[in-house]
């Protein structure tokens, strides 16, 4: 798309929810990059942000009532026509300052841009049938448990069901209520230059608003503009970085002097804040597999003031090069299925990926792997950005009794950081309802 920053926030908002539909792109990359190329900021940015991370967010509670008021098969409404209907459903619903006639009548011009002129009869006459309707709607019996939740919060009914068998109905309902909404924007403060307390008003001065939260060093902020584009960031005062992630560099407990390995370190930001506690001294060796990946993490280390870092491409499945030192700390940030992170990209709750069998091959083995590169008496961090049992907490045990070398390390939490259900010793599961953090699981093992 070329830079127009006179396109109309709707249609960028129906081009981004395209894309990602159609392209199963991540929506968090999409609307940053489509906005950038558009050239919209200020509160045509915000409506558009808005506008697309709701409609992700409320899609299953969207077609629900869709189905209501259209005398359509869900199946056969073509996928444009059925994006716009759950973009005016949404701004009639969830955006109050959106009058209703222009919910419709910009639905309707979205759909004769895009060239659905059939489908500009049937949009209007939903959208109005909805108006007629009070914008009412019916949920499923509370009787159907996993079924009321999936309509009420958006979730497939699936993965209601899962988690209620993993970790219990209160837990699952609260954690459902915490993924509505956009979440914090959480920051690792950069200590090798400041504190906290010195970040904080630096960003006061910058306009920003920052508080502290359950993680040590970190920080969550509000401001309307690029974060690329603040002078406390050029500096290198911080990275971006949820506080689960955070919490990893910090149970992993690198000191200066360690020889440490990242083995899916892409984008980087463990390996900085480890690298943060090493005190810019010790070795700090970042793997992923791909080199442009690699570049980000140069990149930013360069813009931290962090030099211990160093990259190289490295599938972590695979057996590792002998002349590789053993490690007093090792971080095996696995690939994972991302249910722990809807709240920043909602549009995984729909893929269905059915928790593919072989990903838990994939995360065995980069552990197994993993673990052969420690030293006896270090320590190994095992986490993912899922709630998934069988992608943590299994893992773990069948490791344990399969590698008797190895045990269970004491997990000492900061005294901020609360647990939400009983667990091993060694293992933490972090909830967005309980900690304000990402879905976060968190192992430390040690060798010896």
């Amino acid at each position: 798309m070329a830079q127009n920053s006179t396109i109309n926030p709707r249609t960028l908002a129906f081009n981004i929810l395209y894309k990602v539909e159609n392209e199963k792109a991540y929506s968090n990359i999409t609307v940053n990059s489509m906005l950038k190329e558009s050239g919209m900021t200020g509160v045509n940015s915000a409506f558009v942000s808005a506008l697309v991370y709701g409609v992700l967010e409320k899609q299953i509670t969207l077609d629900y009532i869709i189905k209501q008021y259209s005398n359509l098969p869900m199946r056969k409404i073509e996928a444009k026509t059925l994006i716009i209907l759950r973009m005016g459903i949404y701004q009639m619903l969830f955006m109050d300052k959106v009058p209703d006639s222009a919910a419709v009548n910009e639905c309707v011009k979205i759909a004769k841009k895009k060239g659905l002129m059939k489908s500009c009869g049937f949009i209007n006459a939903v959208l109005r049938n909805f108006i007629r309707g009070d914008k009412k709607y019916k949920l499923p019996s509370e009787d159907e448990k996993e079924k009321y939740l999936s309509v009420k919060y958006s979730c497939p009914e699936k993965l209601v069901m899962h988690w209620i068998e993993s970790y219990g109905y209160n837990v699952t309902l609260e954690m459902l209520k915490s993924l509505e909404g956009r979440p914090p924007v959480s920051v690792k403060v950069n200590t090798l230059k400041t504190t906290w307390e010195e970040l904080s008003e630096i960003f006061a001065k910058e306009g920003v608003f920052a508080e502290k939260n359950s993680v040590p060093d970190s920080l969550n902020i509000k401001f309307s503009g690029s974060i690329e584009n603040l002078q406390s960031y050029k500096n290198g005062y911080f990275h971006v970085q949820d506080g689960a992630g955070t919490l990893c560099s910090v149970i992993a407990s690198p000191k200066p002097g360690d020889v440490v390995y990242d083995i899916c370190s892409a984008p980087g930001g463990k390996a900085f804040s480890m690298a943060e506690l090493m005190e810019n001294s010790g070795e700090l060796f970042c793997f992923d597999l791909y080199e442009h990946k690699l570049r980000l993490i140069k990149k930013g280390a360069e813009r931290l003031g962090i030099d211990i870092i160093s990259t190289a491409i490295k599938d972590g499945t695979k057996p590792s090069d002998s002349k590789l030192k053993q490690a007093d700390v090792i971080l095996c940030d696995v690939p994972c299925s991302g249910t722990g992170i809807l709240r920043r990209k909602p549009e995984i709750r729909y893929k269905d990926n059915d928790y593919e069998e072989n990903l838990t091959d994939i995360q065995y083995k980069i552990l197994s792997e993993s673990a052969k590169l420690l030293k006896k008496g270090g320590r190994l961090v095992y986490s993912t950005c899922t709630l998934n049992p069988s992608e943590n907490g299994d893992i773990i045990k069948r490791f344990l009794s399969e590698n008797k070398d190895f045990h269970g390390g004491d997990l000492i939490l900061p005294k901020e950081i609360k647990r939400t259900i009983e667990e091993e010793k060694y293992e933490i599961t972090l909830f967005p309802q309980t900690n304000g953090t990402d879905g976060f699981y968190i192992a430390l093992l040690q060798k010896g």
